[in-house]
């Protein structure tokens, strides 16, 4: 794949998920599991990929079976592998889940006593690839631990707030030292971004807001062009200078939840490329989270565009109410 035609590149963690085929119990009484495709970050690249855009992550791999696993998933599922580095001194690793609907989904991570997607270096980064994709997409877990971290500041710095350039708040407290470390590093990054995504806790170490109006123009006063702020049963709301849009979340029946951040942000992207109006784009989002919220896995579980348009025309009470930002 030449980096001019790169649509969307992403960077960050990834992994194999191990999802129970039983629901309702522990890990200790699971019998039968399945393996996916996993890590945020490169889920949202599968999302683009599904929905006919060309994608790659940057992220790394151990030189091991679930590696090679990761590598011709990635290829199978759209995705280009160029940008996965093989690390041979750390295993790739698993992440076990336990699935208690509606709204309950713990995660257990084995990613000791590092990942090979935290080791990915400065010398790693595709400049030129960085600089070109239409859409570059970065979660917050990059910037947890070093080598990842100035790998990922590089990255920015290079990309300059060029094209689309989108911060997954994504924060997840077992990956820091402490939370001082991960408010310090995420807002640093704001300044290379031009979309921020994140629901309130999220924002809360980004820019020491939970409120969801308040979070917002706090992105926008960082330099954010796009801030998105994820409400939990309250829907989304978006904010740009000019506009404030919120969407009512999409009632469905919940499977399992931990896909849906990354069907989002795929799904959001595409709007983004396809030239539809912000209204629309986190419509559209909303409704692909939704609609992976019903499936377990996750990157094999991201719905084509008729799906998503017609989930939409499903729930009418979806549609975007739109104001001025003044």
């Amino acid at each position: 794949m030449s980096s001019e035609k790169l649509e969307v590149l992403t960077i960050g963690r990834c992994g194999v998920d191990v999802y129970p085929l039983q629901s309702g119990v522990g890990l200790e009484d699971v019998q039968t599991f399945k393996k996916f495709l996993g890590g945020s970050p490169t889920n949202v690249a599968v999302a683009a990929a599904k929905l006919g855009h060309s994608a790659a992550t940057i992220t790394g791999v151990g030189n091991d079976p679930f590696g090679r696993y990761i590598c011709r998933e990635m290829e199978r599922l759209g995705v280009s592998a160029k940008y996965v580095v093989v690390n041979n001194e750390l295993n790739t690793p698993v992440t076990f889940c336990e699935i208690f609907p509606p709204d309950d989904f713990p995660l257990y991570f084995y990613r000791q006593p590092s990942a090979p997607d935290l080791q990915i270096t400065e010398d790693d980064m595709p400049i030129e690839a960085i600089k070109s994709a239409k859409v570059f997409s970065f979660s917050g877990t990059g910037l947890s631990v070093e080598p990842s971290r100035a790998a990922h500041f590089k990255a920015l710095k290079a990309r300059a707030k060029s094209g689309y350039t989108i911060a997954d708040l994504d924060y997840r407290p077992m990956f820091w030292e402490n939370e001082e470390t991960a408010t310090r590093e995420i807002s640093s990054c704001l300044e290379y971004a031009t979309i921020a995504i994140g629901n309130r806790e999220e924002c809360r170490i980004a820019v020491g807001e939970t409120e969801p109006d308040r979070a917002a123009d706090a992105l926008l006063e960082r330099g954010i062009e796009i801030a998105i702020v994820k409400q939990g049963p309250k829907g989304t709301l978006a904010k740009t200078a000019e506009e404030r849009i919120e969407v009512p979340v999409t009632a469905v029946n919940t499977l399992n939840g931990l896909g849906s951040g990354d069907a989002f942000g795929g799904n959001f992207i595409h709007g983004l490329l396809s030239g539809w109006d912000l209204p629309k784009c986190i419509q559209a989002a909303s409704a692909a989270g939704a609609i992976v919220a019903t499936r377990l896995e996750c990157s094999t579980a991201m719905p084509s565009e008729k799906e998503v348009l017609d989930t939409i025309a499903q729930h009418p009470e979806t549609t975007p109410i739109v104001k001025g930002n003044k």
